[in-house]
Formats: C-alpha cells, sequence, structure tokens
C-alpha cells in the first residue's frame, strides 16, 4: 500500500502543479508566465536534458522560451531512448526529480524551518477506500495547507532572503508540472515507476527505507501545490466575476 500511496502523491503532484500552470496561463499570457517561471523551467530542461544523455537519446530541438511568440519552453514529446521501457520512464521523471531536489535545496537553505514542520506531518501512506476517507483525505490536504502557510507566517518578510525563497519556490513546485507535450508520457511514467518501486521494495532490503526517505519531500511539495491551487482557484474566479459584472452579466 505503501507504494500504492507514494505513485498516488506524485501524481496529486504533477496535477496541481500542472492545474496551477494552466489557470495562470488562461489569464495572462504563457510568455510571461514562463518568463517569471524560468528558473524552474531551467532545471526541468536540464533534468529533460540529463535523461535523455544517460539512456542514449539525442538531445535536439530543446529551448527555455519558443521563438514562436507563445513563450512555451520547446521539448519535443516521445523522445527516442537506447533503453527500452525505463529510458523514456527516464526522461519522463527526472526534470520531476531535479525540480524536487531544487526544492530540497531552498527550503535546506531558507527554510528549513518549514521543511521540518511539514516532515512531522507526512502525507497518509494508505490510499482513500472509502467516500469518509477520501473526505479526510481532503481535510489532509487543507490540514497541509494551512500549516505550511503558518509557517510562513513565522519568516522574516524584512529579509530579501525570504523573498527570494519564496520565488524560487514557487518557480520549481510549479514547474513539478510536465513540460508541454510530455503531460501522458509522465502520468504513464509515474505508474510504471510505482510498480518498479513496489518491485525494488520487495527484493531489497534497503528498498522500503529509500521510499520513505523522499517523503519528507514529497509532503512538502504536497503542501506547497495545495496552496498555490487553492490560491490560483480563487484568483481565478475573482477575475472571472469582475469580468462578469464589467460586462454587465
Amino acid at each position: 500500500m505503501l507504494y500504492a500511496a507514494m505513485t498516488f502523491w506524485l501524481l496529486v503532484v504533477i496535477f496541481c502543479a500542472w492545474g496551477t500552470l494552466k489557470l495562470y496561463t488562461g489569464l495572462v499570457p504563457p510568455r510571461v508566465v514562463n518568463s517569471i517561471l524560468l528558473p524552474g523551467t531551467f532545471v526541468a530542461q536540464v533534468g529533460r536534458v540529463l535523461g535523455l544523455l544517460a539512456t542514449g537519446g539525442t538531445v535536439n530541438d530543446t529551448a527555455l522560451i519558443r521563438d514562436d511568440g507563445s513563450g512555451e519552453p520547446k521539448t519535443p514529446p516521445n523522445p527516442e531512448t537506447r533503453i527500452p521501457i525505463l529510458g523514456p520512464i527516464v526522461v519522463a521523471l527526472l526534470p520531476l526529480i531535479a525540480c524536487a531536489a531544487a526544492v530540497f535545496a531552498v527550503a535546506w537553505w531558507q527554510g528549513r524551518d518549514v521543511l521540518y514542520a511539514i516532515a512531522q506531518h507526512p502525507v497518509t501512506e494508505q490510499l482513500p477506500t472509502s467516500v469518509a476517507a477520501g473526505w479526510q483525505l481532503l481535510r489532509d490536504l487543507l490540514s497541509h495547507a494551512e500549516l505550511f502557510l503558518a509557517e510562513i507566517a513565522r519568516l522574516d518578510f524584512a529579509a530579501w532572503q525570504t523573498w527570494l525563497f519564496l520565488y524560487l519556490l514557487i518557480c520549481f513546485t510549479v514547474r513539478m508540472a510536465p513540460l508541454e507535450g510530455n503531460l501522458r508520457g509522465a502520468v504513464g511514467a509515474t505508474l510504471l515507476l510505482g510498480l518498479l518501486a513496489a518491485v525494488v521494495g520487495k527484493f531489497l532490503p534497503a528498498g522500503h527505507d529509500l521510499i520513505l526517505s523522499g517523503s519528507p519531500i514529497l509532503s512538502f511539495a504536497v503542501a506547497v501545490l495545495s496552496v498555490l491551487l487553492l490560491i490560483s482557484l480563487v484568483v481565478r474566479g475573482t477575475v472571472a466575476l469582475v469580468k462578469l459584472l464589467a460586462n454587465g452579466g
């Protein structure tokens, strides 16, 4: 059940990041949004390039921002690698892993207390198997969001390091969203990764502990993205309401 739960939470991270990104690109030109998220885009692209090189693929047609006016990162889908099955998984997941590593580094640098607080309340290791458990899962997500905001409120907002920490945190967590054209591949790769993790955890003594070691940063990413998604929904709803009232609707 642990491996299924970790896979579920990875999918939650992917879809929360993807949803947040889509909400803002629906309000602001994608070129502006992607320019703001440039540090995260860079880390994600580096992860993808490393994945291609490690699996014998060819790096081509890669750019941080397209020159066609769309402002989207340039990442051709369906990368060809020399390692069947495992190669595409590595290429699809390394951008996510690279951004997660960047989130951990930034949190360790400036938000260590926030990371510790979230780590004390990790995401559940059980999948919801009933309606009541599903509602409890939603309550847990809101509790994670509340805890994250409470810990952020303790930071020193008079220091520039705090603002840089929050900016980089947003960039790296939102860029956990799959790069353009890779959503289906990332979801499929996540499911296959969960299966491989279950096999590794069953046959390798240290496999179980290795999976558990990623729980703190996964819980931290879930908390951050829960807050960002809620804020994005409120902003998107407010803008839509203002437009409706302005147009006499």
